[in-house]
């Protein structure tokens, strides 16, 4: 499960533009070939950086994904029940901090990056639809294809789509992040959960923690 979990947050970190003003946000199906496209030609063309600086990869995920990926949402999601118990102040804490997150988190995918070829389902959406999911395949040579599915929701008030989930194997990655999160939320408050993201997020990194 974790290798399918790495593996669909690599296709994740994959499918995310250059520049938040140049996404399609207004159609999920065209946003998710569009920023795939983009963001792999990226990855190919930039080895070099990667391998120069593993941090590369932080900043390739903050550059292309989170303008794509509706943060707010995921970590309000993740708070969960105590989410009426905290303060806009410690929510904005925690956001920035979940944000950082996973950005490390899907550095950390984006290791794994080998040339996989992606294979992305079509479809259209209606005007009142607000949820939509998207299949995706995992490509590489002489391994067993990859089945994942994402999720976007549309937003109310802007009318964009965003990704708030990704499915592997039946597992949504936002449940096990709410799962792994909210426990500790219960237990040790929202400021001091926020710290540890945060303390996380600053741990150096090196080739050696890179995936091969």
């Amino acid at each position: 499960m974790n290798k399918l979990l790495m593996s669909g947050l690599l296709l994740l970190v994959g499918t995310w533009a250059p520049l938040a003003s140049a996404l399609t946000l207004n159609e999920p199906y065209q946003l998710m070939n569009e920023v795939a496209q983009n963001t792999f030609d990226r990855l190919h063309s930039e080895q070099n950086k990667i391998k120069a600086d593993p941090r590369y990869l932080r900043s390739i995920v903050r550059e292309e994904m989170l303008p794509a990926v509706d943060v707010r949402f995921s970590a309000y999601r993740v708070i969960g029940k105590q989410l009426n118990n905290t303060t806009p102040e410690q929510r904005e804490r925690f956001v920035d901090a979940f944000s950082d997150y996973l950005v490390v988190t899907y550095a950390d995918a984006l290791a794994a990056y080998d040339d996989q070829k992606l294979d992305i389902g079509s479809g259209k959406v209606g005007a009142e639809d607000k949820l939509v999911s998207i299949p995706v395949a995992v490509l590489e040579p002489n391994k067993p294809t990859i089945k994942l599915e994402f999720k976007l929701r549309k937003n109310n008030r802007t009318g964009e789509w965003k990704v708030f989930d990704m499915i592997a194997e039946g597992i949504s990655l936002l449940s096990a992040k709410q799962g792994e999160l909210s426990g500790l939320i219960r237990q040790k408050g929202i400021d001091q959960v926020t710290k540890d993201l945060h303390a996380h997020t600053q741990k150096p990194v090196t080739p050696l923690e890179r995936k091969e």
